[in-house]
């Protein structure tokens, strides 16, 4: 294995700033867990009456293992459901962890389960309006299933966008556990992502129909597992391999293979291996670099400059866009992975996958070796999976790349910096997903056209309106005004708009999620319209600048006219739409609450 190297000197000096920005509530965060590490296990600490509660529905000998012969005892909290394609193949887990524990002379209890919403079947309806803030739910309801504290470690069970979030979220909160994630794969490849796209552009031309529309969504989203694009789900995956909290390879093997369930089956075992290694302790400043870093250097999610902020701070660790802005300058971008390429994730795990990736940021100085889960650190997680024999084993990856179209190395990658990038000037601070957009379209000047909603820009898309150069803005879509909904209506006629030669760009205080494409995208501004953002002052007419290079996003107004401008006022009707119907009133709080985009979107501080 390849010896440690130097760390890249900005990666040094961003991981110190972290460090000493989170000094206090890094220190009590590890009090906080030492305190926790130091009592007696559950059945021992509990009243009988509490004991006999936690293990009635278990079989006797189970019980008198647990009491009496104190075998570790493991919770599982799960995401299953079979709304979700990548949640489906959870339904059989729990009998394969308990049987494998039982091998291992452990017990397993599920310890509840958590919501999990397909962002798929909720885009443009309302539903999407509980997404961002079904993230802290998911992470409350990991804390319900914990709080019976009767378990010596945790295996979640989870996938998607919000939904690993949420879980690490929770699982931080109970920091003393040591903790393992488990996953379950992405689908197989069905039509490819690219040919996808090209019939919602035909659709929203009104080139096809309807018909047409949904056979090809339905030969793209076809069966168990994840979506094979690398958006949300899967950028998950990689961030938590290059956190060590998988078991080393297991991101990306699809949920029917026999390799799947040797690394579930695994995953108890390297659990129960690892029972001095608490979360809490794993995810510290260097662990929360690296997946910055793994996110950054395979174009991932820009969901994850909000959930990952909010992941830190569960962990006592203060980051903000700053930091990713500049680990961006100095990371290379070494995956293309649709939609910053052609490839699916599929063929991303045949090249080489998450592995090639960690090595070679780790060999490039810019990820910390730092101990994982697995025994061997986080180099175990350059290595791939491999059934030999009938036996799980893992094999170094090759040093050259498999497919260069796919990945590439630190010396010879696609771009030598990373796929995200902060924006900032008198429309406050943003953020752009460059990986994807052409370079002629990195630097975007064009009169502004503003809306309220994605179904009004689509009215005046349709009616010929924006067949011009065009800055369309969507503003009051932030957290505190309707949940902050991903906004992926906007992308087949924004990119129809660009496909015509127009210069078009979009500036929202909304989200565009892992799927963001080539169509330049200045999305999570802050602050939000709603609660008094700069966006709020934009008229139609007036002429924005989005500049990917400089890092700037303007207005292009008199300064005077620009200090004295009146902030538009979100209509009372759509405020009411916002706060009421399919359970958004049950959300009334949270919206009252969250925190800003970089801030985390945080409910619960």
């Amino acid at each position: 294995m390849s010896q440690p190297v130097a760390l890249h000197p900005v990666l040094e000096r961003v991981t110190a700033r972290i460090v000493e920005r989170s000094r206090a509530t890094r220190t009590a965060y590890l009090a906080q867990i030492d305190r926790l590490s130091q009592r007696q296990r559950g059945s021992d600490r509990m009243g009988c009456a509490n004991v006999a509660h936690a293990f009635a529905a278990m079989p006797a000998h189970d019980k008198l293992k647990i009491v009496a012969e104190r075998v570790p005892h493991l919770g599982v909290v799960t995401a299953y459901n079979d709304m979700l394609s990548a949640h489906q193949p959870y339904e059989s887990y729990p009998a394969q962890i308990r049987a494998a524990a039982a091998r291992c002379g452990a017990t397993v209890q599920v310890a509840g389960g958590v919501p999990a919403m397909c962002d798929g079947v909720t885009q443009g309806l309302p539903g999407m309006e509980l997404s961002l803030f079904s993230r802290d739910t998911i992470a409350m309801g990991t804390a319900v299933a914990l709080t019976h504290d009767v378990f010596d470690a945790a295996l979640m069970l989870g996938i998607c966008d919000k939904i690993v979030p949420g879980l690490l979220i929770g699982a931080l909160h109970f920091g003393h556990l040591p903790t393992l994630f488990v996953p379950a794969g992405p689908m197989s490849s069905g039509l490819s992502n690219s040919d996808k796209a090209k019939v919602r552009e035909l659709y929203a031309q009104g080139k096809v129909g309807r018909e047409e529309l949904l056979k090809a969504e339905e030969a793209a989203y076809h069966g168990a597992g994840t979506c094979t694009f690398y958006g949300t789900a899967n950028s998950n995956q990689m961030l938590l391999e290059a956190m060590g909290l998988h078991v080393p390879g297991a991101a990306f093997v699809h949920p029917h293979a026999g390799l799947r369930q040797a690394l579930t089956d695994e995953a108890v075992r390297l659990l129960l291996s690892a029972r001095d290694k608490p979360i809490g302790k794993l995810v510290d400043e260097r662990c929360i670099v690296n997946a910055m870093a793994a996110l950054l250097a395979t174009g991932g999610s820009t969901n994850h400059l909000i959930h990952w902020v909010a992941v830190a701070r569960a962990a006592g660790v203060l980051i903000d866009w700053t930091d990713f802005s500049e680990l961006s300058g100095v990371v290379p971008l070494l995956a293309r992975v649709y939609p910053n390429g052609t490839a699916d994730v599929n063929q991303f795990q045949a090249a080489g996958g998450p592995g090639f990736v960690i090595r070679e940021l780790l060999d490039a100085g810019l990820m910390h070796e730092v101990p994982a889960m697995a025994a061997g650190g986080l180099r175990a997680h350059t290595q791939e999976p491999w059934m030999e024999g009938g036996k799980l084993v893992w094999r170094e990856l090759p040093k050259s790349p498999v497919d260069a179209s796919i990945v590439r190395t630190a010396a010879e990658p696609f771009s030598p910096t990373g796929g995200l990038r902060l924006l900032a000037g008198n429309l406050g601070r943003a953020v752009i997903k460059v990986s994807a957009v052409p370079e002629d379209r990195h630097v975007i000047e064009a009169p502004a056209r503003v809306f309220t909603s994605q179904e009004a820009m689509q009215a005046a898309f349709k009616a010929g309106e924006l067949d011009r150069d065009v800055v369309v803005v969507v503003r009051f879509q932030g957290p505190k005004a309707n949940g902050m909904p991903e906004l992926h209506k906007l992308t087949p006629p924004l990119a129809v708009l660009q496909g015509k030669g127009f210069k078009v760009a979009l500036v929202t205080d909304g989200r565009m999620s892992g799927a963001s494409g080539k169509v330049p995208a200045a999305i999570h501004v802050s602050p939000e319209a709603l609660a008094g953002g700069p966006l709020a002052k934009v008229r139609d007419g007036d002429l924005i600048r989005l500049d990917a290079v400089a890092g700037t996003l303007t207005a292009l107004v008199d300064t005077t006219d620009w200090a004295s401008r009146p902030s538009a006022q979100i209509e009372e009707a759509q405020a009411a739409d916002n706060a009421h119907g399919l359970g958004r009133e049950l959300f009334g709080g949270m919206r009252r609450l969250v925190s800003a985009a970089e801030e985390g979107a945080i409910t619960w501080l």
